[in-house]
């Protein structure tokens, strides 16, 4: 299959676009609404969390980016489960991402209509929410639809909002701590204990870590659209691990030294530490920037679940497996859209904490999904392909950081299992998973 192939998605993103989506796959709400859960569980140790889930997530990283390099052909990173691990696993991998992604789409558009309302304005107040949710799901449909450039404008500039709404607490941080603002110190990091809950809380954050991690693998479902691939995935790749020291490290370190880390509750510490220093409308700027985190993870959704259902359809010549006169898997994006704009009528079926249950399952899941990609590059390195191929990007310390990471998953998977709120997510996405094993030896052959 060649560049030009009219079968094949056009690579319209640029450098810019790639690593804005890069970076907007390190970053969500759970930074901005979660940190303070965060730090109540774990307090300043919580950084420490974030560099040791951090530093394994860049491996696993690593490891795609090395297949992607090795293939341009492939569309999704499915494509080197299947290539390296059979028809069978693709199958599983494929749907159940596809699958995930819709229902986590959902969430952020109910999410979207929950922080649309909270506006004070009458006039965004006379609209219903679920008009809200259907207003922003047509908007950045039409982006997708339109061009891959579309989406990818759309992916920079919502992920511009968030990385200055970080840089802003950084540089607070770094102004209250220098005129010591209301006892702004770093000293705050260890004078009240490092660990909270006598370290208990410890083991706790691997997972809140881990699924504030989430969807950083999402620039692998832009490889097969990226200008210059060899030049801009490394580059995008290996820019992760800094973005996760800055971005995740440094907001939480700036976030407990202006305030003492057994301040902060369940609320979002960004609101706390604006509204400290006079900002009267800091409910309002978090509010904006939550709302832009989410839209962005719903228009990376739709991306990513009309690319991963094209790619599960590819070479069957179906209803799915066509591209538009624009390279772009039109069919396959309307129809996951449909899917995602279900959210309000599944609200309403559904209470409130099945839903969240079902969004937990679906989270749960890419620990499989992350687990299974990482052993696809093992059996990559074994291959002929990996023997004979190009060797542009290799995977550093391989295998030894293949195994290192596939253990710390099961160690993430296990620290599930003994908490009772991700219990039975858990136990719900390995009977998943074992379904979607059993079905595809009925409908698979390898």
């Amino acid at each position: 299959m060649t560049e030009n192939n009219d079968s094949q998605l056009k690579r319209e993103l640029s450098s810019r676009h790639i690593g804005m989506i890069a970076l907007g796959g390190t970053i969500g709400t759970g930074l901005f609404l979660g940190a303070g859960n965060s730090i109540k569980t774990a307090g300043p140790s919580i950084v420490l969390v974030y560099a040791i889930v951090g530093l394994f997530m860049f491996w696993m990283m690593r490891a795609l980016g090395e297949m992607l390099l090795s293939d341009h052909s492939q569309t999704t990173f499915v494509g080197f489960v299947e290539k390296y691990l059979g028809k069978k696993a693709g199958f599983v991998i494929g749907w159940t991402y596809w699958i995930g992604w819709i229902v986590i789409a959902m969430a952020e558009l109910t999410a979207i209509g929950k922080y649309m309302s909270y506006w004070p304005s009458p006039i965004i107040q006379a609209i219903p929410v679920w008009a809200w949710e259907l207003i922003f799901l047509v908007v950045l449909l039409l982006a997708n639809v339109i061009t891959v450039k579309a989406f990818g404008e759309f992916e920079y500039w919502f992920s511009m909002i968030k990385v200055v709404a970080i840089l802003a607490i950084i540089f607070t941080g770094i102004v209250l701590v220098s005129t010591g603002f209301k006892n702004a110190s770093l000293a705050n990091m260890w004078k009240f204990g490092f660990f909270a809950n006598n370290g208990s809380g410890f083991l706790i954050a691997f997972q809140m870590a881990f699924f504030a991690f989430t969807g950083i693998e999402f620039v692998g479902i832009t490889a097969a659209e990226a200008k210059d691939p060899d030049i801009n995935i490394p580059k995008a790749v290996n820019s992760i691990i800094l973005r996760i020291m800055i971005f995740y490290l440094g907001a939480l370190v700036a976030i407990m030294s202006i305030y003492p880390w057994t301040n902060y509750g369940s609320d979002s510490p960004f609101v706390q530490v604006f509204s400290g220093i006079g900002i009267t409308s800091a409910a309002l700027i978090v509010n904006f920037v939550v709302l832009t985190a989410a839209a962005s993870a719903l228009n990376s959704s739709i991306f990513t679940t009309g690319r991963m259902l094209f790619s599960n359809n590819e070479g069957k010549n179906n209803f799915f497996s066509k591209l538009s006169k624009r390279h772009i898997p039109l069919n396959s994006i309307l129809f996951s859209a449909v899917l995602i704009g279900l959210a309000a009528l599944v609200n309403f079926i559904f209470p409130k904490d099945a839903f969240e249950l079902i969004t937990s399952v679906a989270t749960a899941t890419f620990i499989f999904i992350y687990g299974v990609l990482v052993f696809a590059h093992l059996k990559y390195r074994q291959s002929s392909d990996y023997k004979n191929g190009r060797k542009l990007f290799k995977m550093p310390g391989a295998p030894v950081t293949n195994w290192l990471t596939l253990i710390f998953f099961v160690f993430i998977f296990l620290v599930l299992l003994t908490n009772k709120t991700t219990l039975w997510p858990a136990l719900i996405s390995i009977f998943w998973m074992v379904l979607m094993s059993g079905i595809s030896f009925l409908v698979v052959k390898d």
